[in-house]
């Protein structure tokens, strides 16, 4: 029964060291037959469908392998839109909510989304400013791939220019967003096998303490946009502060997560 179930495999995900198991067990039991989370919780003793008891028997053992169970379900919710998500690309996490609310707040005409990876932020924005004209770009064609069939899946596949790439050349815009790889070699091996063992390496790692990409990239930014938004790791908001004062923008704030942390750099004229 529903009960037994889940309690096995919150035991199973517990003693591999899995936080959070409870809210696993039931994401992927709900998905394995159909019903929703309350409807778990409102019938704990109903049985189980045996094709749906299995594949959620399959669903458990992938995630015992540590597999993040947005892979295992095959989709991520982002603001108003779901995302497919796959190893090919990153996982979206909360905290870059915070680049499309700058959109949101600045309401401009045109932006890029640089490195967009699963399309989270173009098809945010796309969704939540339809006036806008929204470019999206990734140096990886498989990550272009995931974020192209999420366009056209939402709707939004006519409202979003997809381009292999990092800044297009000859291009401007009023606001560039970013969520580039910013996690210091040093980091690695201490971050969730979730992380290291499944989601794409060259979509998070940045050399020795995390700022290559930003370096190489923030430059360039001054001759695309007067405003730009970058989203930094722990500890690294004010070496970027100093990065994008060097490259002309005069005016730099940061943004914290939900966490305290100073997740998102901003700067303008």
């Amino acid at each position: 029964m529903t009960r037994d179930a889940l309690a096995a495999s919150v035991d199973a995900m517990r003693a591999a060291g899995i936080e959070g198991p409870r809210l696993d067990a039931e994401l992927l039991l709900a998905e394995a037959t159909g019903w929703d989370r309350a409807h778990l919780a409102a019938n704990p003793e109903a049985e189980i469908p045996p094709p749906a008891a299995r594949r959620f028997g399959e669903m458990v053992r992938r995630r015992l392998r540590r597999e993040p169970v947005a892979y295992i379900l095959g989709h991520r919710g982002f603001r108003q839109i779901d995302l497919a998500v796959d190893p090919r690309v990153l996982i979206p996490r909360p905290e870059t909510e915070l680049l499309v609310e700058l959109a949101l707040e600045l309401q401009p005409g045109s932006v890029l989304d640089l490195g967009t990876g699963s399309g989270a932020i173009a098809l945010a924005i796309a969704t939540e400013l339809p006036g806008c004209e929204v470019v999206a770009t990734d140096v990886s064609a498989a990550a272009l791939e995931v974020a192209g069939a999420n366009a056209a899946r939402l709707g939004l596949a006519g409202r979003v220019r997809f381009l292999a790439g990092s800044l297009p050349p000859g291009e401007r815009f009023d606001l560039v967003l970013a969520n580039l790889p910013y996690v210091a070699e040093v980091d690695w091996p201490s971050l969730q096998p979730e992380v290291t063992e499944w989601e794409p390496r060259g979509a998070l790692l940045a050399g020795p303490d995390g700022l290559d990409v930003l370096r190489a990239t923030i430059p360039a930014l001054s001759d695309v946009t007067p405003v730009v938004g970058l989203e930094v790791g722990e500890g690294q908001a004010g070496a970027v502060v100093d990065l994008l004062r060097e490259a002309g923008f005069s005016t730099v704030e940061t943004r914290v997560d939900l966490a305290g942390i100073e997740r998102v750099v901003v700067g303008q004229p």
